[in-house]
């Protein structure tokens, strides 16, 4: 006879609504990548996540929150924080990760579409940012950690370090010129830390 501690038993309502907050993130984010941000709405998000829009109201006022609720969500699981016991390493793990982006077209177009939109709407621009600084936390913490095993002088300029690993990135993957290639990241972050140990940002 089945106990309370049978494995894979849901009956609470609290696992429940959880299912329900993970369906519409993962349904949010399959939306966003197959059809665009403008193209998404909170309906469609609904539809594909079998829930009520008053389910998904409860959680996101709107729906840019939702979207990039549900991007960040997506992106730490597939950029989740490296540890490989040095700061070089840790970068460069990140760093392949980030451009490895290049590698998946839908990822790439929803990432020019939310920069887009980030120039159009100021209150999409202000969650915009929040997603953003959400990133760079990720590499100012593998930096400042950097700093406490004395791999970088303790006057670094992290956040300029940061402005140029992920500027880098946003401008290559906007304007295109230029590849985004897993293969180029370990030189691109020897080039970093040289001009931290040097006293620049880069």
């Amino acid at each position: 006879m089945p106990t309370a501690e049978t494995p894979g038993r849901r009956t609470g309502g609290r696992i429940r609504s959880q299912d329900a907050h993970d369906a519409v993130l993962a349904a949010a984010v399959e939306l966003v990548e197959e059809l665009g941000y403008q193209a998404v709405t909170v309906e469609r998000v609904a539809a594909r996540a079998d829930v009520a829009k008053s389910t998904i109201y409860r959680w996101w006022k709107s729906k840019a929150p939702l979207v990039l609720d549900a991007y960040r969500t997506a992106v730490e699981q597939r950029m989740p924080e490296p540890d490989t016991g040095t700061l070089a390493g840790d970068l460069t793990a990140f760093t392949t990760a980030l451009y490895g982006v290049a590698s998946h077209p839908l990822r790439v177009r929803t990432l020019r579409g939310l920069m887009a939109e980030a120039q159009l709407d100021p209150a999409f621009a202000e969650a915009f940012r929040q997603w953003v600084q959400s990133r760079r936390d990720v590499v100012l913490t593998l930096l400042a950690r950097g700093v406490q095993r004395g791999e970088l002088p303790p006057a670094a300029d992290l956040e300029a370090a940061t402005d140029r690993l992920f500027g880098l990135f946003w401008y290559r993957l906007m304007v295109g010129h230029q590849p985004l290639e897993p293969a180029q990241a370990a030189d691109h972050v020897r080039q970093l830390l040289d001009g931290l140990r040097a006293g620049r940002a880069g």
